[in-house]
């Protein structure tokens, strides 16, 4: 997330309706799904999410001018191709900040570029149909569409007089859609209880334990959720800020319309990770990985990798990265923390700028094809010091490999052991000319060049 500077502009509510919104809720009809886990996979031809590598395919402050969406389209195909599974989108609905807003100040869920508010018709990444005509090029393409979910607080509302807190708060939210309109009631503080987990920026804080809020998010047949999936065309959900709320409303809104969840729990203590991802039931992006890469490769100790993280503890729930959005700060030896998401075990992420802006496409190309075909199985760390990182991950449908991580300046070798005995291996990035057989015993040197990496496994 980003803070944002709340806009100093009030809006003048429109009474479209004469009862109260606990009224409302009461006449509208609440369908409950036939089954609690819709299979995106099994929609034709998607590949399985986690079968692959996740594209993030955005960084802050995109070009605004409602182009997003376009570039996003022209650009599937290849990460398609390049064994991609699935796409993360920003927030792709109206925020307060309109035009210029990167979705995380969200004020009408169901304007995706069709009505003129907040200063534009458009979003900064485009229209409606734009964004349909992406997500269909990326279901055709075989991708899986990844919702960015901001359900934690809102912007954009008007001022109105307030019971809970005895003045004017910015929470009267009449949206143009006409869908989930918002009162004092359902924001914190209100007649549930002052607070939830964690309010964010100073923005109205949702209220999840209202049942007007649950039925329009998750809940009633035409929620937000549901809106998203069934309309849209959205696969699974990235949740925002979820530290903000408690893990049931992650859990809830899973149950109700299915789709692969993972939440944006920024922590870098994996047993809290774990426990909010057991609590919530869903994947966790593993920022205690990051952390410890970072100490890795930009502090030149190659040692922090035996230190846990969540892809060690809960490999199934854990969604590696190595930047994002938010979070860019492993700078140096940026490809050899790449090559240690791409070749171990986890849900490895992508991030659109270094994919097409900074680093070398063909690297990533062929790291990201070893992680699709060679990577299987559980992992065994051979050797770490300062400078040198070896693992094997053990195969499971495939031959597994080794992996050499050298920070070093020069060329290094060692004896491993390895899971192939009297075989041809070889080096599958290229870096290593040699071809070496291993022995009877398993063993085998192998070598990796300086500030780089070699994957080994059967030739």
């Amino acid at each position: 997330m980003r803070n944002f500077k709340l806009l100093g502009m009030a809006f003048l509510a429109l009474c479209l309706f004469n009862c109260s919104q606990d009224e409302i809720v009461e006449e509208q009809q609440v369908i409950k799904p036939t089954k609690t886990d819709i299979e995106y996979s099994k929609r034709a031809g998607l590949k399985p999410i986690g079968s692959g590598v996740m594209m993030q395919a955005f960084y802050w402050d995109v070009p605004a001018g409602g182009t997003w969406w376009n570039t996003i389209n022209s650009k599937v195909a290849d990460w398609s191709n390049a064994g991609i599974d699935a796409i993360w989108l920003p927030p792709a609905s109206k925020a307060h900040n309109g035009p210029f807003s990167m979705g995380y100040d969200p004020f009408d869920y169901f304007d995706f570029g069709e009505y003129n508010q907040m200063g534009s018709t458009e979003t900064r990444f485009g229209s409606r149909a734009e964004l349909i005509n992406m997500i269909t090029t990326a279901h055709n393409n075989g991708l899986s569409v990844i919702a960015d979910i901001v359900i934690n607080h809102n912007s954009g509302g008007a001022s109105e007089a307030n019971p809970y807190t005895g003045g004017n708060t910015w929470t009267d939210f009449n949206p143009m859609s006409g869908s989930f309109l918002r009162s004092a009631t359902d924001f914190h503080a209100n007649n549930v209880h002052s607070n939830d987990s964690g309010a964010f920026g100073g923005y109205p804080d949702l209220c999840h334990h209202q049942t007007y809020v649950q039925d329009w998010l998750w809940k009633n047949s035409n929620s937000v959720a549901k809106y998203y999936r069934d309309v849209i065309g959205f696969d699974g959900w990235r949740f925002d800020y979820v530290k903000g709320f408690e893990p049931w409303v992650v859990k809830d809104w899973k149950n109700e319309v299915g789709g692969f969840t993972v939440g944006e729990y920024w922590d870098s203590n994996v047993s809290t990770l774990d426990t909010w991802t057991s609590s919530a039931e869903a994947s966790a992006f593993d920022f205690a990985c990051y952390y410890k890469m970072k100490d890795a490769f930009m502090g030149n100790d190659l040692t922090a990798l035996n230190d846990n993280m969540l892809w060690k503890q809960n490999a199934s729930k854990a969604v590696t990265f190595v930047a994002n959005h938010d979070t860019d700060e492993i700078i140096d030896n940026k490809i050899l923390a790449y090559a240690y998401i791409l070749t171990h075990e986890g849900y490895p992420t992508i991030f659109y700028n270094d994919y097409e802006e900074w680093l070398n496409k063909e690297r990533l190309n062929n790291l990201i094809w070893i992680h699709n075909n060679l990577a299987g199985g559980s992992t065994d760390i051979l050797h770490v010091d300062t400078d040198e990182y070896i693992a094997r991950r053990n195969g499971y449908s495939n031959s597994g490999l080794v992996v050499y991580i050298n920070n070093s300046n020069s060329w290094q070798e060692r004896w491993v052991e390895t899971n192939w005995s009297s075989t041809v291996i070889k080096d599958y990035t290229g870096h290593s000319g040699w071809e070496p057989t291993t022995q009877s015993g398993k063993w085998v040197k192998i070598q990796a060049p300086p500030k780089s990496y070699s994957v080994w496994s059967v030739k």
